[in-house]
């Protein structure tokens, strides 16, 4: 937080020698200015000293008479990085990636889940799951629902109800699993297919 106050502040500090770079490269006086954007010969002085600090009402006029963007002016400074570095994980046997950073509320993963001999066991815990399949096959285990799902297919459940996901058949499944706290539902929902090729 104090690194992007500082970003703010130092950004500011340059709206005015950015100001009269701009208008001395244009080759306009502080009185074409003024009769341009209405606003008088002192205060665009001031503002380009820095004596005057910046405000959206002077720097509109000025962005409009200049032609610019108004982040041109400003000088912004960047965000953060909105990329997720994905660094997986392996769980149970699976590959799991994080897609989301914030803790709590609704969390996003990429899992790839191996082929396995093992047995199902379905197990039971607070939230609500949402699963789409990327590639592969994937083999849920809802209650008494025994469901196989391809590519594209989505799936929606209560996790307090007994489940266990996993791939079906020769190849590794790819999904992606978003997953919320209890009474957090998505809005989207598709069919099913069980694996007697039956809608459910």
């Amino acid at each position: 937080m104090r690194d992007t106050t500082t970003a703010i502040a130092a950004a500011i500090d340059q709206v005015g020698p950015r100001l009269k770079q701009l208008r001395t490269q244009r080759g306009v006086t502080l009185t074409a200015l003024a009769e341009a954007t209405g606003i008088s010969k002192s205060t665009l002085s001031r503002l380009e000293s820095g004596q005057r600090r910046a405000s959206l009402e002077l720097l509109l006029p000025l962005a409009q008479a200049y032609r610019v963007p108004l982040e041109d002016l400003v000088g912004a400074p960047e965000v953060g990085d909105p990329r997720i570095r994905l660094k997986p994980s392996r769980v149970n046997g699976r590959t799991v990636l994080p897609l989301t950073r914030q803790p709590g509320g609704m969390q996003a993963w990429k899992i790839i889940i191996p082929v396995s001999s093992g047995e199902p066991q379905p197990k039971t815990h607070e939230g609500h799951e949402w699963l789409y399949v990327l590639s592969g096959r994937m083999r849920l285990i809802l209650g008494e629902h025994d469901l196989v799902l391809g590519a594209g297919e989505v799936a929606e459940f209560d996790t307090r109800v007994p489940h266990w996901f996993g791939s079906a058949g020769e190849q590794p499944v790819e999904i992606l699993s978003l997953f919320g706290p209890q009474g957090e539902r998505m809005h989207t929902r598709a069919r099913s297919v069980s694996k007697r090729g039956d809608t459910s």
